[in-house]
């Protein structure tokens, strides 16, 4: 696709500059239903339903769920951190003497921290590349892939000039600093290497890399994220999803995209932004999605209850440590009910109960000297309910008590949940917890296969590993793949062990290129996408006797990549 549907070749150099400045906000707007354009500010297409815009901070009000649909302003992402490929299936397909399967053909992209492309495990033997494409956001000015307005575009020809070199880095200047990319390409489709006991999935298929830039101080104030944590904003992460779609397009391969990030904001019910884009992408021949289900079950940070009827109030205990700066709190209904909420302080003030329509409530605390903000807004593309976003700044420690009282109610549902773990500093955290309904956004996009992560020696999920349903009860994660204790490539050309649902993913990511791999490139299926996938691996799932499928922390099963193209074969 052309710079002409992307971005508007006359806005490139001032959007570059509002891209990376904290002088500017942006916000992601729904194409199809419109949206008043301002002449300053500059957009970018992402898909043909939605834009970025970049408006000038002191030209707009400032960031509230107010003057702004909830919708609009970017989530913050955190990161999801041979006996594996043995466990899933994966091996049985690498075997020459089986269908040989090593991903060829197909196109692995990762949005996520970047990559060590001079790693021995992305490297053909004679040295050359495997990477097709890196599209580095963090690089302020380089020039960026066609139609895309920031970052660097170094392709398969350039990373090949760097590795030729005795100083790589000076020509291609991208590096993972955190590892968490080079780990996840790695485990999908590294290279074997027999000296040190490993292969990727797939390590004959071609990688591709977005290292997204980081989110920028007004976000990270908005959210209360200390500076010193890695966290990303929803629409880069959209934008890398774009490229990789293009880049997959115009090498004329399959693709399977595996976004190694997650969110616990919004509603949980996959009509975020990034969850439909992931389902338009996702429904698309010879592309698939796959998303790790997060590592927020043991976390604390969902609370749920159901049966609450008029004239009843619940309390919800929050426990908040010492030296935390600031949380926020997000409540959801669906339509039709209505609630309001009363805070009381660990000091015994109590703030009254406010509207359960519109409008904002500003309170500072006499003896606390916490300041709270709670916005009531409608909010959801699809389901329309009810939120309540609470944000505490300097709360005091000790337990505050929110106290629900409904204002209209048919179930008397309600849920919810605390930041990301990784996202704060200091404890906070719900006395009565429920683990489920802890999959991380964009998790439950409907189409994509979503991950949980298991220990190979036993079986046993992991305690962290994030679990369903959604709060419409679509069943996720679909499947669960070994996460915990995996065996993978780190920066510097070294290997560790990492732990995690985004480990699970990029087992799973790798699988799905062997699928796609016999399916489309070996003209055995042509018409697979990320539905047909889903539905492949919940088939070929090894299900446990003792155990009810599916189940909030398993899904459907256990991965087992070769019995799900078994299924395929065999036409069950």
């Amino acid at each position: 696709m052309g710079a002409d549907y992307r971005m508007d070749a006359q806005q490139g150099k001032s959007c570059r500059e509002a891209v990376y400045s904290n002088e500017y906000y942006d916000l992601i707007f729904d194409y199809i239903s419109g949206y008043p354009r301002l002449e300053s500010g500059c957009y970018q297409r992402v898909s043909d339903q939605y834009d970025i815009a970049y408006y000038a901070r002191d030209q707009v009000p400032e960031l509230n769920l107010q003057d702004y649909p909830y919708l609009t302003i970017p989530k913050c992402f955190g990161l999801s951190d041979l006996s594996a490929l043995e466990s899933s299936g994966i091996l049985r397909l690498q075997n020459p003497e089986g269908l040989d399967l090593l991903g060829q053909g197909i196109l692995v992209g990762f949005v996520d921290t970047g990559i060590d492309y001079t790693h021995p495990a992305f490297r053909n033997l004679d040295g050359s590349t495997r990477i097709a494409g890196i599209w580095d956001q963090t690089v302020e000015d380089g020039i960026p892939p066609e139609g895309f307005g920031y970052g660097q575009y170094f392709d398969e020809d350039s990373i090949n000039r760097a590795l030729q070199s005795e100083q790589p880095f000076g020509i291609v200047p991208s590096r993972d600093e955190l590892g968490h990319g080079t780990f996840l390409a790695g485990v999908a489709c590294g290279n074997a290497d027999p000296a040190q006991d490993f292969s990727g999935a797939a390590p004959l298929a071609s990688v591709a890399m977005v290292k997204c830039k980081q989110a920028k101080p007004y976000l990270r104030e908005y959210y209360v994220i200390p500076e010193s944590v890695p966290c990303y904003q929803e629409n880069d992460l959209m934008m890398g999803m774009a490229w990789l779609m293009d880049l997959a397009d115009q090498l004329g391969k399959p693709l399977i995209l595996c976004v190694g990030m997650g969110s616990s904001m919004g509603n949980h019910a996959g009509e975020e932004p990034i969850s439909m884009l992931a389902d338009n992408y996702g429904r698309r021949r010879g592309r698939a999605i796959v998303i790790p289900a997060g590592n927020e079950a043991a976390a604390r940070h969902h609370y749920s209850r159901t049966g609450l009827g008029e004239g009843m109030r619940e309390r919800i205990e929050i426990s908040v440590g010492e030296n935390v700066p600031g949380f926020y709190l997000e409540f959801w209904a669906a339509v039709p009910e209505i609630y309001r909420l009363a805070v009381l302080s660990p000091g015994g003030e109590r703030l009254e109960e406010g509207s359960g329509t519109e409008g904002r409530i500003s309170h500072r605390f006499l003896f606390e000297r916490t300041e709270l903000t709670i916005d009531y807004t409608a909010a959801g593309a699809r389901l329309g309910g009810q939120l309540i976003y609470l944000r505490f700044t300097d709360p005091y420690p000790g337990i505050w008590t929110i106290e629900v009282i409904p204002e209209l109610v048919l179930e008397g549902t309600f849920h919810c949940w605390l930041p990301l773990t990784e996202l704060m500093k200091g404890e906070v955290y719900f006395l009565r917890s429920s683990p489920d309904t802890t999959v991380l956004v964009p998790g439950f996009a409907s189409v994509a296969v979503t991950a949980g992560a298991y220990q190979t020696a036993g079986g046993g999920i992991s305690p962290e590993s994030g679990r369903g349903y959604s709060i419409l009860g679509d069943v996720k994660p679909d499947i669960a793949a070994p996460g915990v204790g995996v065996y993978g490539t780190e920066p510097g050309g070294g290997y560790g062990v990492r732990t995690g649902t985004s480990v699970a993913a990029a087992v799973t990511a790798g699988g799905c290129a062997q699928i796609f791999q016999w399916g489309i490139e070996e003209n055995n299926f042509q018409y697979l996408n990320s539905r047909d996938l889903s539905q492949l691996l919940i088939r070929g799932a090894i299900r446990d006797t003792d155990r009810i499928y599916p189940n909030t922390s398993y899904g459907y099963g256990r991965l087992d990549v070769y019995r799900a193209l078994d299924t395929l074969r065999r036409g069950i």
